[in-house]
């Protein structure tokens, strides 16, 4: 089997700068003052880069029937929406030696550097996207199929070079090998806590479960006996069924060292198995919050800044927001500055936050038509106030997808610079050996069907407004919608 990561993938552009505070601290955070009006933010819109790390969910996949939708984030020219077909499902209840964690340690003992390779060529042949340059098509890449192959590979060194030139003929900067060292970081952007990916999955009655799609190899949720295919039941005595799995992570999630407790059904027949297990998530908060008074503006501002779209950020996002609410801000400035990207499900269930039920938080659109998709808020919106998003050259991927989510449905104002323009979609695949590859499988376009990628969004604003100006501009955006 292979470990799918489905990201957000925004490589270092630069070194990092010292983090802001986090929302994660107590007392509650306070952060340098602004000046008369934003002075921080008004001040010339810094274009300072920020260092991501890749972002994504992690799981195993069927071979050769599984392709996600994820937007990947930027890097030029070098390079959590997650759609995928629904495996097909075992006939056979699985014996107990497919649940012995020394499986997955003799495939890597075993597995040839041909077979490395072909698993590879494997991967793009099933779900690469070209986006343009024209160079993939299926008779040319059964064609390197056959030249690759054609000759013994002696060494695994000299099988991920030959993946890396593979993958560099596609002409897509975004395409890309990961070695294993590479690969093996991204395990802290697990948005569960215990190292599961959870989907919902129809079953022969027509209701909905919840299923394993995948695991971090040797994470506390592998380690502690669940398996791919496994179905959730409940978490800490909590019935799951009906929930989704954004939800059902959510219940999972907890302080690091802690435990929770799953009740789970091995494959398809049982058994079924109470599980103990001790979350290890070592994800920062990437939330940053403050108030401000400012001149002419009766009411307080909150600021939140976002780093990236980590598996805590809708979380800390809600929290930081609702304290703001409580000490009385009426307004809100959600700064998207050098925010590359990260857990795209992460930015999409924040965009919902601000939206109506029924509004299009993006569309998907990939090489097979099966995952074009309109993703669409469920419920009512949790925060309706006017709102400001600052935007820069280095707002990117997962950012512009809550920028223009909110923009386009007359929830916020842009300000600032234009958005560096990163709309495609890539998923983030394991070889059998531990390393991995990016590779790009789609893309996205913005609520208003604007395809970003290579263009990016412009601000309605280039520095900041009047808070009378912002909400006259929502309320004719919302006149001319009606209209």
């Amino acid at each position: 089997m292979r470990l799918i990561l489905f990201c957000n993938s925004p490589p270092s552009l630069s070194p990092p700068l010292p983090p802001p505070q986090s929302a994660a601290r107590s007392p509650p955070l306070k952060t340098p003052a602004l000046d008369n009006k934003f002075p921080i933010i008004t001040q010339t819109l810094s274009t300072t880069l920020l260092s991501v790390a890749l972002s994504l969910g992690l799981f195993y996949s069927y071979p050769s029937n599984l392709i996600a939708l994820e937007s990947s984030t930027l890097v030029k020219p070098s390079p959590s929406l997650i759609e995928f077909s629904t495996p097909k499902q075992e006939s056979n209840c699985r014996d107990e030696e497919s649940y012995t964690t020394t499986d997955d340690d003799k495939l890597k003992e075993t597995v040839t550097n041909e077979e490395i390779v072909e698993d590879a060529w494997e991967i793009v042949n099933e779900g690469f996207l070209d986006t343009g340059r024209h160079r993939w098509s299926p008779d040319s890449w059964l064609k390197k199929k056959e030249d690759i192959l054609g000759t013994p590979i002696q060494t695994r060194s000299r099988a991920h070079d030959v993946i890396r030139r593979m993958l560099a003929s596609l002409g897509d900067p975004y395409t890309r090998f990961l070695a294993p060292s590479e690969f093996s970081k991204m395990a802290r952007y697990d948005i569960s806590g215990i190292g599961i990916n959870l989907r919902e999955i129809e079953d022969d009655s027509g209701k909905m479960t919840l299923k394993v799609l995948g695991l971090i190899l040797d994470g506390p949720a592998h380690t502690a006996g669940v398996r791919q295919g496994d179905e959730l039941l409940s978490i800490n005595g909590v019935d799951v069924k009906g929930k989704s799995s954004f939800e059902a992570s959510s219940l999972l999630q907890g302080p690091s060292e802690t435990f929770v407790n799953i009740t789970v059904k091995h494959g398809n027949c049982g058994p079924v198995q109470s599980i103990a297990i001790q979350r290890q998530s070592i994800a920062k908060s990437p939330v940053f919050y403050r108030l401000d008074q400012v001149k002419n503006v009766s009411n307080p501002v909150g600021y939140v800044r976002l780093r990236e779209f980590n598996a805590l950020a809708r979380k800390d996002l809600v929290t930081a927001m609702r304290k703001l609410q409580e000490m009385g801000a009426s307004y809100f400035v959600l700064d998207l500055r050098d925010n590359l990207g990260g857990l795209v499900q992460a930015g999409i269930e924040i965009a919902k936050l601000f939206l109506n039920e029924g509004e299009t938080v993006t569309y998907t659109v990939g090489r097979d038509p099966l995952y074009v998709k309109n993703i669409v808020a469920e419920t009512k919106p949790l925060f309706t106030a006017p709102t400001i998003v600052l935007v820069n050259k280095n707002t990117a991927s997962a950012s512009e997808i809550v920028a223009t989510a909110l923009h386009d449905n007359c929830r916020a104002v842009l300000v600032g610079e234009r958005t560096y323009g990163k709309g495609l979609i890539q998923s983030v695949f394991e070889l059998n050996d531990g390393s991995g590859m990016v590779v790009t499988i789609g893309k996205y376009v913005t609520p208003n069907h604007v395809d970003i990628n290579g263009n990016g969004v412009e601000p309605d604003f280039h520095n900041i407004p009047a808070w009378n100006e912002v909400t006259g501009y929502l309320s004719k955006c919302h006149k001319s919608q009606a209209s």
